[in-house]
């Protein structure tokens, strides 16, 4: 690797979940380098507008830069790029907001949002970021990953954000193996209280999978057993339209009814 690289990219991390606004020692004692190595990289990612520097504080925070990228690399995102006509079709059907999402180290980005179909404000949650084991959506992706990733991401730190997010390991691995039975998975209230979610897997033209494609909105309107099964069922064979749409084989993972 190229440590000044490394380092610049560390900036940004620290910046996106540590700011908004830090200072040349901050940054420093977070990185654990010298303060003018810090302030040297901060200069240089400044001129790109990949930071700024606010005038009243003299801290930095991520710059405009980044949108344009982010934009970017959501317009070359394949699997975003095929989801949006499926997606708008499952919020039709399902009378809920439709989340795609890749797995990016142990969270969930969130690459395409379809909203539920009535007209109330909704906020668009495109460039979320939840941890895996959190969201249906993670669930979905980390139960048809190969053996390896999926043991890394059991054996990482397990988020909590609300009381019902699950930080057993042999829980979850249970959970991923009725996914695997299934074709879906399911999150009740783990990532956000009254919140709950129902995913499936997407495959891409290799046969592995790509990311994962859900439901969410109220647990009461999700997981009632009157609707439930049914928006588990819409779920899944939008993700294999999708996967198909991708290129994926017939045949698929076993469960994914691709």
């Amino acid at each position: 690797m190229v440590q000044s690289v490394q380092r610049a990219v560390q900036i940004l991390r620290e910046l996106s979940t540590s700011g908004p606004r830090l200072g040349v020692t901050e940054l420093a004692d977070r990185l654990g380098v010298a303060k003018p190595t810090v302030h040297a990289l901060l200069r240089t990612l400044e001129g790109e507008g990949l930071v700024v520097q606010d005038r009243e504080s003299a801290k930095y925070q991520l710059g405009p830069a980044l949108v344009g990228l982010g934009n970017a690399y959501l317009d070359t995102q394949e699997l975003r790029t095929r989801s949006l006509t499926w997606a708008d079709l499952l919020a039709t059907r399902a009378g809920e907001a439709v989340w795609v999402g890749v797995l990016t180290g142990d969270h969930v980005l969130v690459v395409h949002h379809a909203f539920r179909p009535e007209g109330a404000v909704q906020i668009l949650e495109v460039g979320a970021s939840i941890p895996w084991s959190t969201c249906a959506l993670g669930k979905a992706v980390a139960a048809f990953a190969p053996e390896a990733e999926r043991r890394r991401l059991l054996a990482g730190d397990l988020a909590v954000l609300t009381g019902a997010s699950i930080t057993d390991a042999a829980v979850l691995n249970s959970q991923l193996e009725q996914v695997r039975g299934t074709g879906y998975a399911l999150e009740d209230q783990e990532s956000a209280l009254g919140d709950a979610g129902i995913a499936a897997p997407v495959f891409g033209r290799s046969g592995e999978v790509v990311g994962a494609i859900g439901v969410v909105g109220p647990v009461e309107r999700l997981l009632a057993e009157s609707a439930r099964q049914d928006i588990a069922v819409a779920v899944r064979e939008t993700a294999r339209n999708l996967s198909r749409d991708l290129g994926a084989p017939r045949g698929g993972a076993r469960g994914a009814g691709v």
